[in-house]
């Protein structure tokens, strides 16, 4: 039998009545925008995280997005990010007219370079957005040190990281304001798309969910420029509900990533990297390995499942070369991407897949072929 890189019907069946209960509350009442349970939602997040304010959202691109405008962040305006991550981080800086300035990747924990920030600062840079990128979190103190001095804005996408802690703190709590996910397959996902922001800054906050919703505190009277970005209440219902298992959910990732670094060490590739003070949360366990496409061929031929996250740095991709001068590179960041693969990890994984992961992953490397 095939094994999966996520089973999300394992995961349903493991909470099926919690999570059939609070659907069905919310068709009862019928109050699908903006219902008692998004409140009641954003309530635990912050308190979860240990956040002063939680704003649902859309999703965590639509997070990523609300977070710039409500910060008023646009036209011209240069933004500091990663090159190597999911397209929405550098996508919504473009959308909104700003420029992605890009900084390169350390080699061990694929997150911000935090030594190389500083020289890419100029009088146009307004913000910073370090990516906790797999469920490690980014180097935050001299990033947030640096921003201070400079003056900038911090936007933690922390859409792989929910859970995961800096120096005992949960990221997404460390900059003016942090970004989450709730796409399916995330460590807290839902039943569709979703997000969230967080901040301790109550005015930023307001300002947040004004944009959300067209711009308003009243409904027909738009004060600033919003969208339409709303987290409907059957997803609240649903995060709601898995909330109160993501503790557990995430000590059992801890657990399987764990066995695989024990098992797969000694083998022509590389782990995880785990930084000291953190908690990685691994929303993916990836490794790298310099024979990445044969071992995909591989693992495809063996019914293993497997992921690439990311085949292509955002700075060679057609849709973002231009910003970016002529002969201008990012070599950590294309090295991984050449290399790195992710392997099945979930929750409620059977031994014995993991086991089979690791058995294929054995006899790959030991072939070498």
């Amino acid at each position: 039998m095939p094994i999966k890189m996520v089973d999300l019907h394992r995961q349903y069946l493991s909470i099926r009545a919690e999570i059939d209960e609070a659907i069905q509350s919310v068709l009862t009442a019928t109050d699908f925008i903006m219902g008692s349970a998004v409140k009641e939602f954003e309530a635990d997040l912050a308190s979860y995280l240990g956040a002063q304010h939680a704003v649902g959202c859309a999703s965590g691109t639509d997070a990523l997005q609300v977070a710039m405008m409500a910060l008023g962040i646009g036209c011209g305006d240069e933004v500091i990010t990663s090159p190597f991550t999911f397209v929405a981080t550098a996508e919504t800086i473009a959308l909104l007219g700003a420029i992605p300035v890009y900084v390169d990747i350390d080699a061990k924990t694929y997150n911000l370079d935090v030594e190389q920030i500083a020289e890419r600062i100029t009088r146009k840079t307004k913000a910073i957005i370090p990516v906790h990128l797999y469920g490690q979190p980014a180097d935050l103190a001299p990033l947030l040190t640096l921003a201070a001095e400079r003056g900038l804005k911090v936007i933690e996408d922390a859409a792989q990281a929910i859970g995961a802690r800096y120096e005992g703190r949960s990221v997404g709590t460390f900059g003016d304001v942090g970004c989450f996910s709730f796409f399916p397959s995330k460590n807290l996902g839902a039943y569709g798309d979703g997000g969230a922001m967080v901040t301790n800054d109550p005015a930023l906050a307001e300002r947040c969910r004004m944009v959300t919703v067209h711009g308003s505190k009243k409904r027909y009277q738009h004060e600033i420029l919003g969208v339409n970005s709303r987290l409907d209440t059957l997803q609240a219902a649903v995060l709601k509900v898995k909330l109160r298992h993501l503790e557990a959910w995430t000590e059992a990732r801890i657990r399987i990533a764990h066995r695989y670094n024990d098992a797969l060490n000694g083998l022509e590739l590389v782990t995880p990297y785990c930084a000291p003070g953190v908690r990685h949360v691994y929303n993916q366990y990836s490794i790298r390995s310099s024979r990445r496409d044969k071992l995909a061929e591989f693992l495809k031929g063996k019914g293993v499942g497997h992921a690439i996250h990311y085949p292509v740095a955002l700075h060679q991709q057609p849709a973002f070369r231009h910003f970016v001068p002529e002969g201008v590179s990012f070599p950590v960041a294309e090295a991984v991407s050449r290399e790195i693969i992710s392997l099945p990890i979930y929750p409620e994984m059977p031994d014995a897949d993991g086991e089979a992961v690791i058995a294929c992953l054995r006899e790959f490397f030991q072939k070498r072929s």
